[in-house]
């Protein structure tokens, strides 16, 4: 019966591969494979940021795998976010493999500008840590997705930008929320175990804006700096980024 349904959508709501455009899958085995098919591996675009973390990505953003993270973010595909969600998630458990710190994992998604949340009808990346970090505690970590960010001013779009002009346009953008606020000075999360979490990596002006944000965490004077210390992760990021970590 449940076989037959799906038969019976597929022909009414035709399903094309968000990878390769293959019929009737959401995302077929090949373009899952480009996705999940290898360890996270350490990322770092050149010229680096200045505050950037340490940051781990799933796949290299090209090819299928860019095929499906633009699919999920600007066509509304919703449904691909569990499988973004596992490849983040393995970047996660690399980058707090690094951290001999204890307790749970802290996922804090880079918030999206409110206009292009409007524009798409979703926050790609919030949905995206969330179904991360679900995989996470099926795995038996303790994790959570937690919007900790906002932005406290306008910001460009960041297409087309040099990586200078990126740096310029996101200096001072974000800023941590009082409930962040709150729980990153007061709460069970210990350093290393505060992940930033994005889509995709290109020059690292917004993760290193982000990092720099949730550092004022460390600014009371019963919390002390390394308690705001982090990490990232992110499913995709240029080719080049990891070319750079070969050499």
């Amino acid at each position: 019966m449940l076989h037959g349904w799906r038969e019976l959508s597929g022909l009414l709501l035709p399903v094309a591969c968000a990878g390769c455009g293959r019929p009737r899958t959401e995302l077929c085995p090949a373009c899952e494979t480009a996705l999940h098919g290898g360890p996270a591996r350490p990322v770092r675009p050149s010229p680096r940021s200045p505050g950037l973390p340490p940051v781990f990505a799933a796949a290299p953003y090209e090819n299928a795998v860019r095929a499906v993270l633009l699919a999920h973010k600007e066509r509304g595909a919703l449904g691909l976010a569990g499988a973004l969600g596992r490849a983040l998630a393995g970047g996660v458990r690399a980058g707090a493999g690094r951290s001999r710190g204890a307790g749970p994992l802290l996922l804090v998604p880079v918030p999206s500008a409110r206009s292009a949340t409007a524009a798409r009808g979703h926050d790609p990346v919030r949905r995206i840590a969330a179904a991360a970090a679900r995989d996470l505690r099926r795995r038996g970590l303790p994790a959570q997705a937690l919007p900790l960010l906002r932005h406290r001013r306008p910001v460009a779009d960041q297409a087309g930008l040099r990586a200078w002009q990126r740096r310029a346009n996101l200096a001072g953008a974000l800023e941590l929320t009082a409930g962040g606020r709150r729980l990153l000075r007061h709460g069970s999360f210990h350093h290393g175990r505060v992940i930033l979490v994005d889509d995709l990596l290109t020059t690292g002006s917004t993760l290193a804006e982000a990092a720099r944000a949730l550092g004022e965490a460390g600014a009371g004077p019963r919390t002390p700096s390394a308690r705001a210390a982090c990490g990232a992760a992110v499913v995709a990021a240029s080719p080049s980024a990891f070319e750079i970590n070969r050499n």
